[in-house]
């Protein structure tokens, strides 16, 4: 059981990387694609800690990281928005800051 469990995680990060190398055009792309990261990590952590019979309040210290990083990005894809017009990587020039 647990190897077939281990065996979706590497998929699901074989497709995630995937995803991230070839929409890397879109900020809201790359932000979904490290979302889903997270809750790879956040079900890794979850096989580990229920395999260990820990405890898993680990998981909502986790999920609240979570939530911050998804705000804050979407936050700034808002702002990115409203000044740029689009959320292409390639309109966000650190230089001009």
């Amino acid at each position: 059981m647990m190897s077939v469990y281990f065996f979706y995680m590497i998929y699901l990060f074989i497709m995630i990387s995937f995803m991230l190398l070839f929409f890397f055009k879109h900020l809201l792309m790359i932000l979904i694609s490290l979302e889903f990261i997270m809750t790879m990590v956040v079900l890794l952590m979850f096989a580990y800690l229920s395999f260990m019979d820990l405890n898993l309040i680990y998981m909502i210290y986790m999920f609240v990281m979570m939530v911050c990083e998804s705000v804050l990005g979407l936050s700034l894809i808002v702002l990115m928005i409203r000044f740029y017009g689009n959320d292409y990587l390639i309109s966000l020039n650190l230089l001009k800051w």
